[in-house]
């Protein structure tokens, strides 16, 4: 399978879920029992990651198709998680609980705001180690983000818990796997991107 093909196909998957997540939100599939442990939550953040990773483990292919990715705009889109500060508002108006809304409101606009410098002055081999830590402690902040919400009641596994949190979780790893891959002192776009070429190029 080509990688355009592997490409339309993700887009199409990525497509499906966000309306599954979406019918799931507005049918309440994944009502937990009141007072139980948040299992389906757990489930519906958990199943996508561990589905791309059993993807990426067992098919060169699409570990290839990953490859071409660029991680400088998986690392942008984090961008919109600058997003936060709604929480923080919230909290101001006593409408959320600091528990939640401080951690997890400061946390994203923390990744929001340095993921363009991140993007734009860490995504080379040079900042390899500063940019795989910035990789995890976005990771960090979207799972303590959910852990707290759902601790305090707040989160509902649906709609932007099932679809968003497993999304952007799966471009922090594939940031991560472009990182451990770079060569000494070349740009991700230069070097990951077209790692196809190169066997076309020694053939």
């Amino acid at each position: 399978m080509t990688n355009v093909r592997y490409g339309k196909l993700a887009t199409g998957l990525i497509g499906a879920w966000f309306l599954l997540s979406l019918a799931a939100s507005a049918l309440k599939v994944f009502e937990n029992v009141p007072a139980g442990p948040p299992v389906l939550l757990g489930l519906a953040v958990l199943i996508p990651i561990v589905l791309f990773s059993s993807w990426y483990g067992a098919s060169a292919g699409f570990r290839q198709f990953a490859m071409t990715l660029d991680p400088r705009a998986l690392t942008m889109v984090q961008a919109w998680r600058i997003g936060g500060f709604v929480f923080l508002v919230l909290h101001a108006h006593g409408i959320l609980p600091g528990l939640f809304a401080l951690p997890a409101g400061w946390g994203d606009i923390a990744i929001g705001l340095t993921a363009p410098l991140v993007a734009t002055k860490l995504s080379h081999a040079n900042h390899r180690r500063g940019f795989i830590l910035w990789q995890l402690l976005g990771m960090l902040d979207l799972v303590m983000a959910v852990s707290l919400g759902t601790l305090a009641g707040l989160i509902r596994p649906d709609g932007i818990a099932t679809f968003a949190v497993p999304l952007l979780i799966v471009f922090h790893v594939i940031c991560i796997a472009h990182a451990r891959r770079w060569p000494r002192g070349e740009q991700p776009g230069r070097a990951a991107t077209p790692l196809h070429a190169r066997h076309e190029a020694g053939a």
